[in-house]
């Protein structure tokens, strides 16, 4: 032992560890083993880890498993790591043991030394034992996945789904104030049949409403928590009412409706629940893109584009020509909504391969759902306050689009057959006029009934109502 390093045991030997840290040997070896990525456990991640171990010395106290000292100075300790305090002590990477063992025993080694150091101890003392105290009543198969699931549920209910709640609210304001205003419909990227702005934005207010509704849809299985199954599932040296009492007090700190796993077998083997979430995850994602995509589209220009929104100009959009604004918030959004796809693909394939009593993906499986979770949460958020809140509609610009457009002819097909119409529209195409000029000439309409006929308005209403009068 010298001034920068102290000497620490586990059942492979001694191993030199930094004199000032928390972790001990088996965290050291798992940072020597694994100097793959630099990747690390999210901040929920661990705060759940630490949450955990805190209710479970509470527990085994209760049953007379724990010293009571003891515990409580294991409690505080815990609770340093779920406040943030010794987030700088967990050091090992994701590209680890697929069990996330390196991971448990870096928590239980920094709260073990911590609540040594709190009860006059020193780091390395072994006063408290990691396994011994930490881990009683615990496996790294059950605890893992324990903390994967009570990190995404909880920041999905705290953060995504809220984040998401502000968006839809931002859409659904844009299509109550522009319900009125007409613009040109389309499909295949050609022109179709109006539609009101606001009409299109109820569309992407209600995908992030279905969004919401299928994340809520997964809570309850994400709810289910494996704790108490231990190595295989069976509970071997887990007291009887430790998983129980344990997931109890957690359900009343995190007012989650968290609950002991019904089959510890299927909670441990598989991690369906943790697939079902990346699922949906990455069809908000495919929301957001659509939602984005359309929106840049729209205000695409500003001169030469179809300019039938103006994107709120935040940064200037080139080093080399002036005056551009490019809508970065939509390419922002883009890109997230690519990385969550692609984290879905790497959780469905870590939740196919699970063997018998263990899957053995779940770092990747926990860094890659959390980070879909976080990725979604911020770009929601900033997507609804710097682009959505601040959209403005060009009205001159899509009542010129509705004007213009070949496909106002569709509602002369009812008075004149398709084919007729047809050659109306091939007729403004050519000539370069709209087909309201077009069958004025051609028609034997009289201007007022063409005016009833072509009147946009009288085209977006819903089928069953009036379209008689084409009013408002």
């Amino acid at each position: 032992m010298n001034t920068h390093f102290r000497i620490e045991t586990d059942s492979m030997g001694g191993m030199r560890v930094p004199a000032d840290a928390y972790y001990g040997a088996q965290t050291a070896r798992a940072i020597d083993n694994f100097p793959v990525s630099g990747l690390r456990f999210s901040r929920a991640f661990i705060h759940a880890l630490g949450l955990i171990k805190k209710h479970a010395a509470i527990t085994n106290a209760g049953l007379g498993l724990l010293d009571s000292q003891l515990a409580t100075a294991i409690q505080n300790a815990a609770q340093e790591v779920v406040d943030g305090k010794l987030d700088d002590q967990f050091l090992v990477d994701i590209f680890q043991t697929g069990s996330g063992t390196s991971t448990n025993m870096n928590a239980n080694e920094v709260i073990a030394n911590r609540a040594a150091e709190l009860m006059g101890g020193v780091p390395g003392d072994k006063s408290v034992h990691p396994n011994d105290h930490i881990n009683r009543s615990q496996s790294s198969n059950d605890v893992i996945p324990t903390a994967i699931h009570l990190a995404a549920l909880a920041q999905i209910d705290s953060a995504l789904i809220p984040a998401l709640k502000a968006l839809q609210a931002g859409l659904a304001e844009k299509s109550e104030a522009y319900g009125g205003l007409l613009k040109i419909g389309r499909t295949h990227l050609q022109d179709a049949t109006p539609i009101s702005l606001g009409q299109e934005f109820s569309g992407y207010a209600s995908q992030i409403a279905h969004g919401i509704a299928r994340l809520k849809h997964v809570q309850p299985h994400l709810a289910e928590l494996p704790l108490g199954g231990t190595a295989v599932g069976t509970g071997i040296n887990a007291h009887p009412d430790f998983a129980r009492r344990t997931i109890a007090r957690l359900a009343a700190e995190t007012r989650l409706p968290l609950r002991e796993a019904p089959d510890h077998f299927e909670a441990q083997g598989a991690r369906d629940a943790c697939v079902e979430t990346g699922g949906a995850l990455k069809t908000v994602a495919v929301s957001l893109i659509r939602i984005a995509n359309d929106i840049r589209h729209l205000g695409s220009g500003p001169r030469c584009g179809l300019g039938e929104l103006r994107l709120p100009p935040i940064q200037p959009g080139s080093s080399l020509m002036p005056g551009k604004v490019n809508p970065v918030m939509c390419e922002m959004m883009i890109q997230v909504g690519a990385q969550v796809m692609g984290n879905d693909t790497v959780i469905t394939f870590s939740g196919a391969t699970g063997n018998f009593e263990l899957n053995a993906m779940l770092p990747v499986i926990a860094y890659n759902l959390l980070q879909s979770i976080e990725l979604l949460t911020n770009a929601s958020r900033v997507f609804a306050s710097r682009c959505v809140d601040g959209l403005e509609a060009d009205t001159e610009q899509c009542g010129r689009n509705v004007e213009r457009s070949l496909a106002l002819g569709t509602a002369l097909v009812p008075e004149i057959g398709y084919d007729r119409a047809a050659e109306i529209a091939k007729v403004a195409q050519a000539s370069g006029r709209t087909i309201r000029e077009v069958a004025v000439e051609l028609l034997d309409f009289t201007e007022s009934e063409l005016d009833q006929l072509l009147n946009p308005r009288r085209l977006i209403q819903p089928v069953g109502t009036d379209r008689g009068t084409g009013s408002e």
